[in-house]
């Protein structure tokens, strides 16, 4: 079991010199941390709304890469090995640059954001991409399969790959109390701010043999976290195509309250 966390993504680049590559190269990208700030300058600043720049983008990443070893740990493949277009690895540089990279579309607009994103998208992995792959059909086709990430995270579209349904699911697992923080202290205290404020931790475990693969627990301080999970979370699963892989758990003092 782990937290969810921006360390997380850590744990997953430690292990995978590839990974961690991409990861330094988002990470020290200029042109990627300038866009990633301004979606914390439309979304928290001037709309008073919750995180979405660079600490989320670890921790969507950090979920979304446990999320994929979970499952290719039961033998459950991924949407481009099933489909013959690549491997494993490549189905973790498509998860990460996905993860890292869905939100930056809100510097333009929170509307449309998912749109927006893949065009902000496309000339990064043009630049980017290359650093990681020599051969132009290989690089072509991950980054169809990132920009198909990107423009699914939002609960509206149909993910069509697993590997867009973790980055979807694990864009909803970053609801703990840490993310509403900054719009709280600013004067927003709606349903929202209150639900989130009230979720303690998220955790990211291995389901017990005959159970689904992925389990989800989220610990609440109170039942106000209970409209985080069912509005945000479930909302994501409900779209994302790995939902039968997945069971989120509602915990208040180390007691269930509620299973999804």
């Amino acid at each position: 079991m782990v937290r969810v966390s921006p360390i997380l993504i850590y744990k997953h680049i430690k292990k995978d010199p590839q990974l961690k590559t991409s990861f330094h190269l988002l990470e020290n990208d200029d042109v990627v941390q300038s866009f990633l700030k301004m979606t914390n300058v439309m979304t928290v600043k001037r709309l008073n709304y919750n995180d979405h720049g660079i600490t989320h983008s670890k921790i969507t990443s950090g979920s979304a890469l446990e999320i994929l070893d979970i499952l290719i740990e039961r033998g459950i493949p991924s949407s481009v090995v099933e489909d013959k277009l690549g491997s494993m690895d490549d189905a973790k540089q498509i998860v990460l640059f996905g993860a890292y990279l869905h939100d930056v579309g809100n510097a333009i607009h929170r509307s449309m954001h998912h749109l927006n994103g893949c065009i902000i998208a496309n000339p990064i992995l043009d630049r980017l991409l290359p650093k990681i792959y020599s051969n132009t059909k290989k690089l072509i086709t991950i980054k169809d399969e990132i920009l198909h990430s990107i423009f699914s995270h939002d609960e509206s579209v149909q993910s069509l790959t697993k590997e867009s349904g973790i980055i979807s699911v694990a864009d909803g697992t970053d609801m703990a109390e840490g993310r509403a923080r900054m719009p709280y202290k600013a004067g927003k205290v709606d349903i929202h701010s209150i639900s989130a404020l009230s979720i303690k931790s998220v955790e990211i475990s291995r389901g017990d043999e005959g159970e689904k693969p992925v389990q989800i627990n989220v610990n609440m301080g109170n039942p106000a976290g209970v409209f985080q999970i069912e509005e945000v979370l479930n909302k994501k699963i409900a779209t994302s195509g790995i939902q039968e892989f997945i069971k989120v758990v509602a915990l208040q003092d180390e007691r269930e309250v509620k299973g999804y």
